[in-house]
């Protein structure tokens, strides 16, 4: 693929060219949400993104590349996951090989559970940094709840909450997946206690990490940011094995005001630039490709 511009704009993307290469087959966005108003928000939800559908999604895989994706249940929702089986639904009906992260309190019972993996979710999602649901008491639980379904337990908490679970997510019997740079800023790469802490889990072969959001823990609110160039490298270069790439479409955060909206065709070419410096071409599948499909299970039966 080229970085030729295409004919129209993709709804909640910035610019309208292609990454400057193309990807390899296969490659996987792991960190995507939908937002259909149909479905009510959580009471606290402080992130209120306007309509935003698979099938507006699939334009954007069309336009930077990729072939998979893996949807999240958002805080907008709370554990509410029909927007997200919703969205699962509309993929598979465009043949678009998709997986799931949902939101669970812990109290589901095992059809309702059942049902989720069926529809293609392979991970719960907790998240302690907009209080919407959960709590930190809630690891451990959901950590066993999961454990027979085979499910990771995806977090998204702030680093000194990181740093201060250390102990505990060490011992937890499930994968562990934390999303946006594991929320930890690029000027505290090297600094932050939870730096270490996320570093060991990916040694240890515990945890995965997904280079998405790098515009929420960047300092100027920007993909751009040179310093995001260490952070990314850190993971890389630790455990290339357990690093993931996420575009986070349709970027709630842009549409409250937050940061700019971004361009997922700059998104992706910093994904290359960060892979270029650490292992090349080979990397970047790896990140794409290879990654995704052993912790989702792309390519096998639902």
């Amino acid at each position: 693929m080229s970085s030729e511009s295409i004919a129209t704009p993709v709804p909640f993307s910035a610019g309208m060219g292609a990454p400057r290469a193309a990807l390899p087959a296969g490659a996987c966005d792991c960190h995507v949400h939908v937002y259909d108003q149909r479905f009510p928000a959580a009471p606290l939800a402080r992130l209120l993104p306007p309509d935003a559908s698979a099938q507006d999604y699939a334009a954007l895989q069309r336009r930077i590349g990729t072939a998979r994706v893996v949807l999240v249940t958002p805080s907008t929702y709370g554990s509410d996951n029909r927007c997200l089986l919703d969205g699962l639904t509309a993929l598979g009906a465009m043949r678009i090989e998709a997986r799931g992260v949902a939101v669970v309190d812990g109290t589901e019972g095992d059809a309702e559970l059942q049902h989720l993996h069926a529809a293609g979710v392979r991970g719960v999602r907790l998240n302690l940094s907009l209080g919407v649901s959960g709590s930190v008491d809630s690891i451990v639980p959901l950590a066993h709840r999961i454990l027979p379904l085979g499910w990771h337990l995806q977090l998204l908490m702030p680093p000194e909450l990181l740093a201060e679970q250390g102990a505990v997510l060490r011992q937890l019997p499930v994968p562990l997946v934390f999303d946006h740079f594991g929320r930890i800023a690029p000027a505290q790469a090297g600094r932050h206690p939870a730096h270490a802490v996320l570093l060991a889990l990916l040694q240890s072969g515990r945890a995965w990490v997904k280079l998405s959001g790098g515009y929420i823990v960047s300092s100027v609110h920007s993909v751009e940011d040179p310093l995001l160039d260490g952070l990314a490298a850190s993971y890389l270069r630790c455990a290339p094995g357990r690093v993931l790439w996420g575009s986070d479409w349709p970027h709630a955060t842009a549409s409250a005001g937050v940061q700019p909206l971004p361009d997922d065709a700059r998104q992706v070419d910093r994904l290359i630039d960060w892979t270029d410096a650490a292992g090349g071409p080979a990397l970047l599948r790896q990140v794409l490709v290879d990654n995704p499909q052993a912790l989702y299970g792309f390519g096998s039966r639902m």
